[in-house]
């Protein structure tokens, strides 16, 4: 046999090789799975789906083994069509490589173009930093090992002793949880992005390790979600409005919320305050304060239409505080012919009638309060009230009064 022919077959047994050693790594994580809910099988991908599966592949020059489960996630019962797909890549010519290869590969890319970036004298996009803090934290989470039973069982054990590294251990294996409960509520609040709603799931993380007791019997990560959810959730309730909002009634709201979608999906149209009490079972009157602390805030510098005056939300609502100019002048007026019409009392008289009526700040006061001021009796004011009023009359000024 010549020695070419020896080549051949030698790298035709190492290519079957590799391919069967990526055949394995495949079935093993296949079965590493949780097996899906009875009457929800997956059922395999179709032809389509398998070409458009190559079609990628052909485009990247690459497919990972994490892809190939999700095109054919029931491995054991398909063998013939992962066959035939194992096929179509190699005629392809399209590698089959595992996710920690390509993990591995982007985080080189990432800190070529970092250095790249700090050569270059040019200003940053602050929307491309804020994506590169998330995947430089998600690449530094995912070098920490996952923990098995035993082992949160001793570091629990060690974290009640008072040992802080078992404490940051059982921490740091757990962050990745905090990470995926916290890309479910992406999108809930514009005021917090997902490294926000991370940093606040990590503080409930921190509370369940605290909290965490071992004897129990269940693993960590069923205890922990219930403290990262919560702490998600409350910050959500407590930074994603305005004006904030208790926490019960953010409940309340999403309760009222759900409701009305319902009844929307069942009549077809926008539902009455009484089909949505029904619905609740709570009163009307709880249904209509619901939905006017649910509404959001708006800005008055909100522009309005498309015109060029710049018009803005503000320029339409009307100001009920403000006292109209003629209101103003008639204050103005009223004033005057009150100075003129108390000139001819003595300055206690004036005192008292001004205390007593509200004329210095607005507020009357009582006979009582009065006397106190002046340090004499009740009785005594209303006698010198009475005769600082009989004056007013006998002055006659009093009849300038009469057109207020």
């Amino acid at each position: 046999m010549s020695m070419g022919k020896l080549k051949k077959r030698a790298a035709k047994k190492k290519k079957q090789k590799k391919l069967a050693q990526q055949r394995s790594r495949v079935s093993k994580a296949a079965s590493s799975k949780k097996p899906a809910k009875k009457g929800k099988e997956e059922e395999p991908t179709g032809k389509g789906s398998l070409i458009e599966f190559v079609k990628l592949g052909k485009q990247r020059g690459f497919v990972t083994e994490d892809e190939i489960l999700q095109i054919i996630p029931e491995v054991e019962k398909n063998v013939a069509q992962l066959e035939k797909l194992y096929e179509k890549l190699e005629k392809s010519g399209v590698k089959i490589v595992s996710s920690d290869e390509v993990i591995k590969e982007e985080a080189e890319h990432e800190d070529d173009k970092d250095k790249k970036v700090e050569d270059m004298d040019v200003p940053l996009d602050l929307g491309d930093i804020s994506s590169d803090s998330v995947q430089m934290y998600l690449r530094e989470i995912g070098r920490v090992p996952l923990l098995k039973g035993e082992e949160e069982v001793q570091l629990a054990k060690r974290n009640e002793r008072g040992d802080l590294a078992a404490k940051q251990k059982l921490t740091e294996a757990n962050l990745r949880l905090v990470v995926s409960i916290a890309k479910k509520y992406v999108g809930r609040s514009t005021n917090l992005s997902l490294l926000d709603l991370i940093q606040e799931g990590n503080i409930g993380l921190f509370r369940a390790v605290e909290k965490f007791d071992y004897r129990k019997g269940y693993k960590f990560s069923t205890y922990a979600t219930w403290w990262i959810r919560q702490a998600i959730t409350r910050a959500l309730a407590d930074q994603s409005r305005t004006i904030r909002i208790p926490v019960h009634m953010v409940e309340t709201i999403n309760k009222y919320t759900q409701a009305t979608r319902r009844l929307v999906q069942d009549l077809g149209r926008d539902p009455l305050p009484e089909e949505i009490a029904a619905e609740m079972g709570i009163e009307v009157e709880k249904v209509r304060h619901i939905m006017k602390i649910s509404q959001e805030t708006v800005s008055i510098e909100t522009p309005v239409g498309d015109s060029e005056d710049d018009s803005i939300l503000g320029d339409f609502i009307e100001d009920t505080e403000t006292v109209m100019p003629h209101q103003s002048a008639a204050r103005k007026l009223l004033a005057d012919h009150v100075e003129l019409v108390l000139k001819d009392l003595t300055p206690r008289e004036q005192k008292i009638l001004k205390i007593r009526f509200g004329l210095e700040d607005g507020v009357t006061h009582t006979l009582e309060e009065v006397g106190h001021e002046f340090g004499v009796t009740r009785e005594r004011i209303r006698q010198i009230e009475a005769k600082a009023l009989d004056k007013i009359r006998e002055s006659g000024l009093v009849d300038k009064l009469k057109d207020y």
